[in-house]
């Protein structure tokens, strides 16, 4: 057996990342910070699209990701990361200071946050935690999901049925026609492309058994009524 070949069982278990970030002098910091914490670096990505691509090849731990970039944004990445590789833990590495676009990023499936402005050493810390199963948010940005999930839903957006036919991502974008968002609306809300968007809305027509988007709110309406405590379309299920 050759040196090579004789990895420990130590290094088998250590934490593997793939950094994905548009700017070179920041993947070399980050990657040397975490070197220095004994995580891998197993690839650098500068976009989101590259960093998708490595995921699905490598399945790593964890991925650091710039949430603004050319191309394939981070957050566009992150939701595909998330449904593609499970296993892998997301953590927005951004610069910007716009809590809304953190709040995409979670939104899409990232489990911690961290500025660039933080010291680096904090970034492998964060990786840690969330390894571990923590999530990482900041805590003006936890304040902020815990005021709004204290908001009153308006006009019945956001009330679910009991029992429905129709899956919480298809809820999301029934919600956004009942507030009477169009297709591009709905696809940057929901930071999605048009063209999924119009795959769920046809889903939720078909499944909904009506014809048309303007059917499809009213009868939300009605599956939203006290009077209806599951969906009516699960009677014939």
């Amino acid at each position: 057996m050759t040196t090579s070949e004789a990895t420990t069982e130590a290094e088998l278990q250590r934490l593997r990342a793939i950094i994905c970030d548009d700017d070179p002098l920041v993947r070399r910091i980050v990657r040397e910070a975490l070197q220095v914490a004994g995580i891998v670096v197993i690839a650098e990505a500068s976009n989101g699209r590259e960093a998708l691509e490595l995921t699905r090849h490598y399945r790593p731990e964890a991925v650091i990701m710039d949430l603004v970039m050319p191309g394939m944004s981070g957050i566009e990445a992150t939701r595909m990361i998330v449904a593609e590789v499970p296993g892998t833990r997301v953590v927005m590495l951004t610069g910007s200071e716009d809590d809304e676009l953190a709040l995409d990023g979670l939104r899409a499936g990232a489990v911690g946050y961290v500025s660039k402005a933080a010291a680096v050493d904090a970034i492998a810390q964060v990786l840690h935690g969330v390894i571990a199963g923590e999530a990482a948010i900041p805590g003006h940005l936890s304040m902020m999901l815990l005021e709004r999930l204290r908001l009153p839903p308006e006009a019945g957006v956001g009330l679910r049925p009991v029992r429905s036919v129709l899956t919480s991502r298809e809820w999301e974008v029934l919600d956004l026609l009942c507030s009477g968002g169009t297709t591009d609306e709905i696809a940057e809300a929901l930071v999605l492309a048009a063209e999924t968007v119009r795959s769920h809305v046809k889903n939720v027509l078909r499944k909904l058994s009506v014809g048309s988007r303007e059917e499809a709110v009213a009868l939300a309406a009605e599956l939203r009524a006290p009077s209806a405590p599951f969906d009516r379309t699960q009677a014939s299920v």
